[in-house]
Formats: structure tokens, C-alpha cells, sequence
């Protein structure tokens, strides 16, 4: 499996917006059709919401890519 380690500037990031980010895809409707078909997971578990809040440490799988992300952290 390959690695991509992403960068984002905000607490989160949709799915599908990492997805297009990382190139995993070209397109948004693309993305859409990949996570609605089961095809990506979010930490190890299969998600089908498109809108899903990647945050700080959280990682998706799609056919064989591993994408991490860091993002700054939240204050609280």
C-alpha cells in the first residue's frame, strides 16, 4: 500500500475535498461515486458520507493508497 502524507490548513477537511486534494481523483463527482460505491475507508471503516470531517490524524484507505492527514489542532 502506498503512503501520501496531506497537509491542510483547517481543523478539517470533507472526504471528498481530500480526496481531489491528494489526487485520488480528478473530480468531485468522481469522489462522490467512489465513497458511495464502499470503496473508501475512514481509519479502517468503511464510510459512505461524502461530507465526512477528516481531522488531525485521521487517515482513509482507497484501492491500495493510505492518505494521512495533519491539520492544525483545535484549541479548546
Amino acid at each position: 500500500m502506498e503512503t501520501m502524507h496531506v497537509t491542510i490548513k483547517t481543523p478539517f477537511i470533507k472526504l471528498d475535498q481530500l480526496m481531489k486534494l491528494s489526487g485520488l481523483t480528478d473530480t468531485g463527482g468522481l469522489a462522490k461515486e467512489i465513497i458511495q460505491d464502499g470503496a473508501v475507508k475512514v481509519n479502517g471503516e468503511v464510510c459512505t458520507m461524502r461530507g465526512k470531517k477528516i481531522r488531525n490524524g485521521d487517515s482513509i484507505t482507497v484501492e491500495g493508497y493510505e492518505v494521512i492527514v495533519s491539520a492544525p489542532t483545535e484549541e479548546t
